[in-house]
């Protein structure tokens, strides 16, 4: 599973569990329990397949406008940019449209004040590192790699949660993270073995999911600061990314590239920038849909088994080979990942369900 959506369930989680309900996700209440068992899985289905469709959507198209022979555009920093600033742009104009009635009634008004960005930008500073990151070790992996390149975000967010928090992960949570970190470097002694490794792609995988886990922390720390509301975070955020972005893309001289790049004016370049950056904007809200309609548990597992169907699928689109412990490297991330999952699901259950448990033993990062 993309541990950068992994984060936005967080980030959901939090936004949705303090305070008013996210106006664009369906309200919870009696309603589902009254609907007929059909009628409630045939919903589900849609759910779970949209979130599959835009998640690996998303990667693909990405891969194309990162390291795409046809297109050779070496920009990263721009693409990522451009993403920022359109899901800005939409924040604001469903912001706008709140007047017009659903789906957009409700929606928080958005205006910049100084202040506010200024107590968000710690925040932006971890996101432009996590989502940039993110891209760049899709740049330099395969989309088959990218999965494990990227796999190390549940480990950090264990050891930050120790040395941060001061929160211990039990015995069981730490094994699975062993299964993790194992699948992890056969994964790339495997991709040193086919000769496709790429160093560069995997400092920028380990680098994006240190990211992900301070961003994890990061954003419930400064959600109070713009009242629990996500979509003001992300606005922000977003805002903040466009203008830290601005001297890095001087500084590496990406402006320069742009200069010289022959499908500037191409309408189908911008349709595929516009497309990337609407996927990156709607992937937060059908992570928001699925969690509604299922659970966090059923969100990750959901989200594990996309991996592996993004896996299989980018093998067989890019028309690769790969061995038998290259394979099996990806069943231990995944694998490691979901037992995580399960574990953590558990022992949240029975701190529900016992109420003496100590409470520094409750993990409130959701990690």
């Amino acid at each position: 599973m993309s541990r950068a959506q992994l984060t936005r369930t967080r980030i959901l989680r939090m936004a949705l569990g303090g305070g008013g309900a996210d106006p664009l996700l369906p309200a919870e209440g009696g309603g589902d329990r009254r609907a007929p068992f059909l009628l409630r899985a045939l919903r589900i289905a849609v759910v779970v397949c949209l979130y599959w469709f835009t998640s690996i959507a998303m990667v693909f198209l990405n891969k194309y406008l990162l390291d795409s022979p046809s297109l050779r555009l070496d920009a990263p920093l721009f693409v990522t940019f451009f993403q920022c600033a359109l899901t800005a742009a939409l924040c604001l104009g469903l912001s706008l449209g709140a007047a017009c009635g659903p789906p957009c009634a409700g929606l928080p008004a958005l205006r910049l004040d100084p202040k506010v960005s200024r107590s968000v930008l710690p925040l932006s500073a971890v996101f432009i590192g996590m989502v940039t990151s993110n891209n760049l070790c899709l740049k330099h992996v395969g989309v088959a790699f990218y999965n494990v390149g990227r796999s190390l975000t549940t480990v950090f967010n264990v050891l930050l949660s120790y040395l941060l928090l001061k929160q211990t992960t039990s015995l069981y949570a730490l094994l699975a993270c062993g299964v993790i970190i194992g699948g992890f470097w056969l994964g790339v002694d495997q991709e040193g073995a086919e000769g496709t490794l790429s160093w560069t792609g995997i400092f920028f995988g380990i680098l994006a999911s240190l990211c992900v886990s301070l961003n994890a922390i990061y954003t419930k720390k400064v959600l109070p600061v713009v009242d629990g509301s996500i979509w003001r975070l992300t606005f922000y955020n977003n805002v903040n990314a466009c203008v830290l972005f601005f001297p890095l893309m001087v500084v590496l001289g990406e402006f320069r590239t742009l200069y010289h790049f022959d499908k500037l004016g191409s309408p189908s370049f911008w349709g595929m920038m516009t497309l990337g950056g609407v996927f990156g904007f709607a992937i937060g809200y059908v992570t928001g849909l699925q969690i509604k309609f299922t659970s966090p548990l059923t969100h990750n597992v959901s989200g594990t088994a996309k991996a592996c169907a993004q896996t299989v699928l980018a093998v067989i689109y890019f028309e690769e080979t790969k061995s038998f412990l290259w394979w099996t490297s990806n069943l231990m991330v995944l694998g490691g990942s979901f037992a995580y999952t399960w574990v953590k699901g558990l022992e949240m259950r029975k701190v529900q369900e016992d109420p003496n448990v100590k409470s520094g033993e409750r993990n409130d990062t959701g990690v």
